[in-house]
Order: structure tokens, then sequence, then C-alpha cells
């Protein structure tokens, strides 16, 4: 017996039932011995899947197996009266189901006889639930059918599967043409009414196919997709299948061939997916993924290429394939059902317009001059009442692409073209855009053909590498919009001032494409963009320029985010390595696109503020003296004197604001603005002497919220305030913690909102002072810390901590890297609090679902962790956060 005998032989059979006694309803005993079928049947298909049965052969199998025991029920409950009958709607109708598949029914009939077999109905509906169906069934006659249809074109839709199962077919024919009537639902409106139907359901998955965790029946380029399809080649050209649809001329065969192998893959994942959850889950969750890749056979490569990656890319790219096809086939329905009239306008001496649409003036165009496979993008661009490209077009560039292969990125006119569309600037993002959906941008970066699909499993990237770097395109085309002056000023202005914006772009497209191939992307991307920048004859320079933005595109974000920029030392080795002010205003507008580009949920006013800071700031080095940073004393005294000033401006006396000053750490004069210590100042001298300060700023400088606590320093102070924050829901984004000579502490706290990632309302902002200062005035520090689950999306990434402790300055410096979760913060202060170790400094960073924090240290008696302090220290984070000792 041979592979496929081996696996046909695990096929099950349809199931063997007893003959039914009409109307006599179905016995308790009967129904267990149909539950047990079903099970069986179940069982078998589950058996022949795992076997390597074709996905295809099994949901029309079962669809096959459940509807002989539906008829079987119905026709023990209702029997084979005439008067209404049994229709299988929806993918029942279709004549296949998988694993967890609504099984959908109708019961069809006149009123007087749906009325006469009310409870034969109700008793057949029932008995299906009994044996583990749970059908969706509706009951209805043929006017209930019309007058629903005409209404949601949903309805109308799952009546276009309808399938008789039992019953005289007169009835099923009376609806086959209900359906086909023209004046239902005539094919212009059906597909309109389709086409918002699928804009409104994309939307729930924000219009991409690059989610995370993609709905596979619902999201783009999921089933529906080819499903939809379907249903406008039957409306529009009475071509149900695909293979219709290749002799009506709405396909060819290379797309006919490329969608069946995309609805293969869908399916294969659907079926697995249905299997694996045991419920009807269309979700292709975390809890799920790196279980099926194992199930397919993926293997982990190395650390950049995982099992679960390589499985998720496999989807995206037949999802992808899907929703492409799927909208040139709406384009070409279209455009059969309105035909463009009048003759074509003159756009240029290639191209013509038919309609809205751009169409080709020589059929063999994209033969002869590959170039115009290029231009076709731009002339949208030089046109803009046009809506895109025609269907036929459309085909003609695949077909030119196929005829091409490798060769046409090593064309040196489609280069040039490519080159003089990025000089355009801004609006060649959005030409970018339509290539890539064309698949013409993979054709001309070969490179970037391998991250197509390409996901990072963690919760830091949320979108594919190529969608990731389309959106970080689209944020560089941001800064030439009106609107960006107002919500990004120093963006806006640096941006209009590039001489080259087509090095940027070049930049954007590069910075991540070698994703995925082990080793540092940053270096192989370098390589990548020098070899095809010199392949585009570029000058040298601008070379250099793009392949050191390539490779030094993350240095901006980590010296931003993990590094403290209020150190001039931080400042000017940032400066120095970036070298000049060319790269500074390229890098820091790449650096910005990147990050919003990453998560929409990363990108906040805080980030904003410290990335234009540290431009600001890098930008006074480069200017000033490369070679020789700002001196550190120098910094102190100027701040203390623009404090001073700031003070006396606001009315307090020379001698006083002097006085209040001094009671600050020296060090608060390094790491704070004048503004800032001028608004603490005040607060101090409000509160008086001794007193305990907590003041909130709901709108700091850096777009957070900024929290201030100056109080006696005692053991347990930081522990009380991050449960309290924790309590609260907020998040410390960036913590300074000093200590005065006085015995005080200085600390301040930038805050978000932990949920929503904005800054505090006035009221809000009332509200915590209020709760802080009765924990702070109380006579013993309680740091109740909020027990909370993990959520799902962090519980499929967690990592052993890494803790590592350093000396720095007569102290010790901790370093904490370790999955997010709620509470962290609250959980780590709790354990210094426990190892009585004090917090004269912290570092809060949060990328994805990994945390990066670093704090300050000293015992008690203020001077560097002992071993035996460090290990009890590290013993203690690892409990609390649910780590083993090593």
């Amino acid at each position: 017996m041979n592979a496929r005998e081996a696996i046909d032989a695990r096929l099950p059979d349809l199931p063997r039932l007893p003959a039914a006694l009409p109307r006599s309803g179905v016995s308790p005993e009967a129904r267990l011995a149909l539950r047990q079928i079903l099970g069986d049947n179940e069982r078998a298909l589950a058996h022949a899947y795992h076997a390597g049965a074709d996905v295809a052969t099994l949901v029309h199998l079962r669809a096959r197996a459940v509807g002989a025991v539906v008829v079987h029920a119905w026709r023990s409950c209702v029997g084979e009266a005439g008067e209404c009958v049994l229709v299988a709607v929806g993918g029942f109708g279709r004549g296949l189901l998988f694993p967890q598949s609504d099984v959908d029914l109708l019961a069809l009939g006149e009123p007087d006889a749906l009325a006469r077999q009310a409870r034969a109905l109700e008793a057949f509906f029932a008995c299906l639930w009994d044996i583990g169906l749970k059908p969706g069934h509706a009951v209805r006659t043929l006017t209930d059918c019309r007058s629903l249809a005409a209404d949601d074109v949903s309805v109308y839709t799952a009546l276009m599967d309808a399938r008789l199962l039992a019953g005289e077919r007169y009835l099923a024919d009376a609806l086959a043409a209900l359906v086909a009537d023209p004046a239902l639902w005539p094919a212009p409106a059906f597909i309109a009414a389709k086409r918002a139907e699928q804009s409104a359901r994309h939307a729930r998955y924000n219009d991409t196919t690059y989610n995370l965790e993609p709905n596979l029946k619902d999201g783009p380029g999921g089933l529906r997709t080819l499903d939809l399809m379907r249903w406008l080649g039957r409306r529009v050209a009475d071509a149900g299948d695909f293979h219709a649809m290749v002799e009506r001329g709405l396909l060819d065969r290379t797309e006919c061939t490329a969608l069946e192998r995309a609805e293969a893959t869908l399916w294969r994942y659907r079926y697995a997916l249905h299997l694996a959850a045991g419920r009807p889950e269309e979700r292709l969750l975390f809890d799920y993924q790196r279980r099926l890749a194992g199930e397919f056979g993926y293997e982990d490569e190395h650390a950049t290429n995982l099992a679960v990656e390589q499985f998720m890319q496999a989807y995206y790219r037949a999802a992808t394939i899907a929703e492409r096809l799927g909208v040139q086939f709406l384009e070409r329905c279209t455009e059969l059902l309105e035909p463009a009239t009048g003759s074509p306008r003159e756009l240029d001496r290639d191209f013509v317009a038919l309609g809205a649409r751009v169409e080709l003036r020589e059929p063999d165009l994209f033969l002869r001059r590959p170039r115009a496979m290029v231009d076709v993008f731009v002339v949208p661009l030089d046109h803009p009442e046009l809506r895109g490209l025609s269907a036929e077009t459309m085909r003609r560039l695949q077909q030119a692409l196929a005829h091409y292969g490798d060769g046409f990125a090593a064309d040196a006119h489609v280069l040039g073209a490519f080159l003089a569309l990025l000089r355009r600037g801004a609006p060649a993002v959005e030409a970018l855009a339509r290539m890539n959906r064309h698949g013409v941008l993979a054709a001309i970066l070969p490179a970037f053909r391998r991250v197509v699909g390409r996901m990072q499993y963690d919760l830091f990237h949320v979108y594919t590498v190529d969608e990731h770097t389309l959106r970080v395109l689209r944020n560089v085309a941001r800064y030439a919009d009106a609107d960006a002056a107002a919500s990004m000023p120093l963006a806006a202005e640096v941006f209009a001032a590039l001489d080259k914006p087509e090095l940027l772009l070049l930049a954007a497209l590069f910075h991540d494409i070698a994703k995925g191939r082990g080793g540092d992307h940053s270096e192989l991307g370098e390589e990548e963009a020098r070899a095809f920048c010199a392949r585009m004859d570029l000058p040298e320079p601008d070379i250099d320029l793009v392949a050191w933005l390539v490779r030094w595109h993350l240095l901006m974000s980590v010296t931003a985010q993990r590094q403290d920029i209020t150190d001039p030392d931080v400042v000017h080795r940032f400066a120095v390595q970036v070298g000049d002010r060319e790269r500074l205003d390229h890098l820091y507008l790449l650096t910005i696109a990147d990050i919003a580009g990453t998560n929409p949920k990363l990108w906040n006013e805080w980030k904003a503020r410290l990335l234009a800071d540290l431009h600001m700031a890098a930008r006074y080095v480069l200017r000033a003296d490369l070679g020789r940073p700002l001196h550190a004393d120098e910094r102190a005294v100027d701040c203390r004197a623009r404090t001073r000033e700031l003070l006396v401006e606001g009315g307090v006396d020379a001698m006083q604001a002097e006085r209040w000053l001094d009671a600050f750490p020296q060090s608060s004069f390094l790491r704070h603005r004048p503004a800032q210590l001028a608004r603490q100042a005040r607060a101090i001298a409000t509160a008086g002497p001794g007193g305990i300060v907590v003041a909130v700023n709901p709108q700091s400088s850096r777009g957070g919220s900024e929290l201030f606590v100056c109080a006696p320093d005692r053991d347990g102070l930081f522990a009380a305030i991050a449960a309290t924050l924790d309590r609260q829901g907020l998040g410390v984004v960036d913590a300074r913690l000093l200590v005065g000579a006085e015995g005080r502490v200085f600390d301040t706290f930038e805050l978000l909102d932990a949920h929503g990632g904005s800054a505090l309302s006035l009221q809000r902002a009332g509200d915590l002072e209020a709760a802080l200062r009765r924990v702070l005035e109380a006579r013993e520090l309680v740091a109740r810390v909020a027990r909370r689950s993990l959520p799902r999306r962090l519980r499929h990434f967690q990592r052993p901590p890494q803790i590592e402790f350093g000396d720095v300055e007569g102290a010790t410096q901790l370093a904490l890297v370790c999955s997010d979760r709620p509470g962290l913060l609250a959980e780590v202060a709790q354990a210094l609090r426990e190892s009585r170790v004090r917090v004269h400094d912290a570092r809060i960073a949060t990328f994805g679902e990994r945390v990066e924090d670093f704090f300050v240290l000293t015992d008690e008696n203020d001077a560097v962790l002992t071993e035996a302090t460090r290990h009890r220290l590290r013993a203690s984070l690892l409990e609390r956060l649910g780590a083993e000792s090593p």
C-alpha cells in the first residue's frame, strides 16, 4: 500500500444510519447513537488530517456526513411532506464544513404548512442541538426570503449558496428562481453593497492582512475574500468557480492557479486551527501559533527565523495573494458592468485614461519597455482624478513581471525610473504602496520579497516587516502634510530642509530589509542598501549616507530611551557617532517614522519630546565643538542661574530663591530643566519646612504628566510610591530619584496612563496627589501591590529575567531585563525594599513585551552593595517575577 492509499484508507465512510420512521421523532437512545456517529466521524476525519489527507476532501466529507445525519433527523421528525423543505445555506450549502463550522439550515414552506409543522420543526432543531450540531437555523416562507434578502445583502448572499437537503424540489427551485431574479439585487447594486460590506469588515481588522493574530475567515485576504470572488462571479458572469472565471475572461490561468494554492493554504490553516481550538475559533491566536507551526513541520532556523515566524509568513503570503487578486477581480467585475464611455483621454506617450482608470496605449508596452511598469504608478500622481489601473492593465502588469523574472531588478532603465519616482519625495510614497500591492516593489528589490509576510514573534512589532516598512514610508510622507507643522513642527521643519528626500525614502525601504536572516539585520541591511544604491549610480556621498542610516537606524531610539540624555557625556558620545548635521537630521526623521510605524501604541508625546530634545542637544554639540563636551559643572551652574531668574521673574526675592535652591541636590541641576526646578521649588516653599511635597503637573514638557515628591527619606519610600502609582493605573516611563544633603528625597516621575498612554486630566492629577499624600503621611509606609492576572497576549511572551549588577560612582547599578506584566515596577520596588537597599536613580523603558529598567542602588549606609546583598536581591526579584533562581 503506497502513501496515498494509506491516507485514503483512513478516510471515513458516510455514517450508516437506520431507516427513519417518518414523524416518529428521534428517541433518546437514537439521539445518543447519532451523537456517537458524529463523534466517530469527527475523530476519523482528524486522524485522516494528521495522516496527511487533503483538506478539500475532508471538508466535503464532513459536510456529507453531517448532511446525512441532519436529513435522518428531518425525516424522523418532519417526514417527507412536500409542504416544506430543508435547505442548507452558507458554507454548508456549498457542501463544505470545517471541524467547527456552523451548520446553517433553512426550513422553507408556505405559511400554513409551516404552522402545521411547527412542533415537528421545533423537535427537529432540538434534536440537532441534543446531538451536538448547534445549528444556525431559520424558518421562512418564500415571501420572507425575498423581503429579508432585499433588505440585507448578507441574507441574499447566504441564499445564493442554498442547497436542497430534504423535501420536494419545487420549493427549492422557487427559491433558486427568487435568487436569480435580476430585479433582486441587480449586479451593480450587489457589487456596491458587497464592496461596502467588505470595507466595513476589513476596518475591524485595521485594513491590513498583517495582523499578529489574523482572522482566517473575515480578515483581509481571508477565506471570505475568496467567497466574495465566487459570489461576484456568479452574479456578474454566471461563473461560480475559478475555472469558470477563466473561461469568462475574469481570471487568467496563472491567477487561477495562484488562487487555488492560496485557498489550499488558508483551508489547511483553518482546519488545523479548528482542531486545535476545539471550538469555532477563526482567529489565529498566539495560543495556537507555536503549536501549529510544529504540526506543520516548521523548525527554528536561528533566533531571528523561528518556526512560528516561518509558519506565519506562509499564511501572510497566501493571504496577500488572495487580497491582491481579490482587489483586481473586483475591479474587473466593476469594469464589466460599468465600461468606460467615450474616447480614451491622452495622458502621455504610453498611457491613456479610460474613465477614471489608466490603460496602456499599446497592449505590449510592458514587454517592450519594462520601465513603464514603474511609470504606470507615476501617472496617478500627475493626474489625481484617476482612481487607479484598469483591470486589463493590472493583468498585463502581472504577466510582464512573470516574463522578466529576476532580470527586471537588473534593468538600468527600470532603476532609473525608480530613482526618478523617489526624487518626487513625499508624493512617491503612495506610488510605492501601490507598487507593493501589485508586486512591483518586490520585483525591483528582490531582498524586499524575502520579508514579505515576515513577522516577528513578539508584541513590540505588531506588523510584518513589509507592512511596517510601508507604514514607515507613510510616516515620512506625513512630514510634508500641512497638519505636520502643527503636530510635528520640528520634524516638518527638518524634512522641508532636506536637499534629497529620496535618500530618506531609500533608508526607510532598507532599514529592516535583512530581518530574519540571522546576524545583525542592520549590518546586513547596510550591505544591501550600499549595493542597490550603487546599481542606481548614486554619488558616493549619497550612498554613504543611506548605508549609514540603515546601519545605525536604531542608534537614536536606543540612546533616547535607554540612556540619560540629560547627561552631557551621553549627548556628546551620540553626537560624535553621528558626526554631522545632515546625518543627524535624517536619523531624527527616520527614527520617528520607525517608532510610530512599529506599533501604534508605542508613539506618544513623551517619546516625541525625548527625541526632539536629543536632536536639539546633539545639534548644539555639533554646532559648538564636536571634540569637547560641555562640562558638567558649567552646565549645572548655568541651569541654577536660569532657574533663579525664573523664580525672580515670578516675584521671588533673589536671596530667597537662592535659599530655596540650596536645598536641592547638586545633581538636580544636571538632570532637570530650569522651568521644572522652578516649579518644584515653589511646591517645596508652599509645603513649608520639612513638609511632604506631592505635586503633579498634568501636562509636562515631555508629553506626559510629571509627579514630584519631596519628603524625608525612609526605607520603603520608593516601594510605597510605586505601589500607589500602580493602583492608580499609571505607568512610569522615566524616574529621577535623588537625595538631598538633609536626607530628603527629590523624586521626579514621568507618568502616562497605563492603558491609553496619555497624560492625566486635572481631576485625575488631583486624585493622585491626595492618594500619595495619604500614603506618605502615614506613620508606617505600606506598599500594597495590586494582584492582577497576566493578560492573555503577554502570557505567550514571558522570558526569564536577566539581572546584572555593576559599580558606578560609589553605588551599584542594577540592570533588569524581563517581560512586562501588570504591576511590574511595584513588584520590583517591593523586592528592593525587602532587600533593604536604597534607590538613588532609575531609568524605566518598555519595548512591546520587553522591559529594560536600570536602578542606581546603595545599601542602608549608602555604600555599594555587597555580594551577599546582591545575591539576596536577585533571589527576591526572581521570586516576585515568578522565575526560578539559577
